[in-house]
């Protein structure tokens, strides 16, 4: 199931300053000049894809809808099903869980199960599971530091911004009547640097943090699981090892 805490999240404070801005008296298509958002949504992207590789940038790309719409990865889920398996090994033998792999909708644990059936040794059973738990680690972060990074960069564009604006400004002094416009679409380049940070790009790193630290959760628990029924340890065991090892909020919904 899809999980939207972060488009609803975002949506949401952006509905809620639009609706202060409308109560303080002020219109929101004031807000939405093309100048300033221009500069300050180009210039951000432009410094964080030069502050990496075009291949962190393309993933970060694709790392968006994850971000807005990614299903949250439920660690609890995998448990029953290492549990049987590891039932069947211990009744059947290993090679028993050979006709029950295409029954499993996790790829990583499929990919652990075929390597026991297999005969690979546990230790670099391990290596390889933890090898590509590590490298799924850095890919995520290296899609997390983008969005970090944008919103580290975008309050700054935003003054510059400002600072272009003003310097316009008070290249037309002559005009006095034009001056609180001016004066007022130059400060909203800061406006849309301290918001995108806020709102938008620090969310979304956030937000990708949390969903790859629950996706190596659960990979961690299958690394842990595969190891025990390649083991031979008794499915109780093994039940009561995989849930220690939930994250606290699912170990409370499996006592419920």
């Amino acid at each position: 199931m899809k999980d939207l805490a972060n488009a609803v999240g975002i949506g949401a404070a952006l509905g809620v300053i639009m609706l202060a801005n409308i109560l303080e008296g002020g219109s929101p298509a004031s807000l939405f000049l093309l100048p300033p958002m221009l500069l300050v949504f180009g210039g951000t992207l432009c410094v964080a894809v030069a502050g990496g590789t075009m291949s962190d940038a393309r993933n970060a790309v694709t790392s968006v809808r994850t971000a807005l719409f990614g299903k949250v990865a439920s660690s609890a889920d995998v448990v029953p099903v290492i549990v049987s398996l590891s039932d069947a090994a211990r009744r059947e033998g290993m090679l028993a869980l050979e006709g029950r792999v295409a029954d499993i909708d996790d790829p990583f644990l499929v990919k652990g199960v075929t390597l026991a059936v297999d005969g690979v040794d546990p230790d670099e059973l391990r290596d390889i599971l933890e090898a590509e738990l590590h490298a799924k680690k850095a890919v995520d972060k290296h899609s997390a530091k983008f969005f970090t990074d944008a919103g580290g960069y975008a309050p700054t564009i935003g003054i510059v911004g400002t600072v272009m604006s003003l310097v316009h400004v008070l290249e037309n002094l002559a005009d006095p009547g034009a001056l609180g416009h001016s004066i007022a679409a130059a400060f909203l380049a800061t406006l849309w640097g301290v918001l995108s940070a806020n709102v938008l790009w620090l969310p979304i790193a956030a937000r990708l943090k949390r969903l790859s630290e629950l996706e190596c959760t659960r990979m961690e628990i299958v690394i842990e699981g595969v190891a025990a029924v390649q083991a031979g340890a008794n499915p109780r065991v093994v039940a009561q090892k995989l849930k220690s090892l939930l994250p606290v909020q699912e170990q409370v919904g499996e006592a419920a």
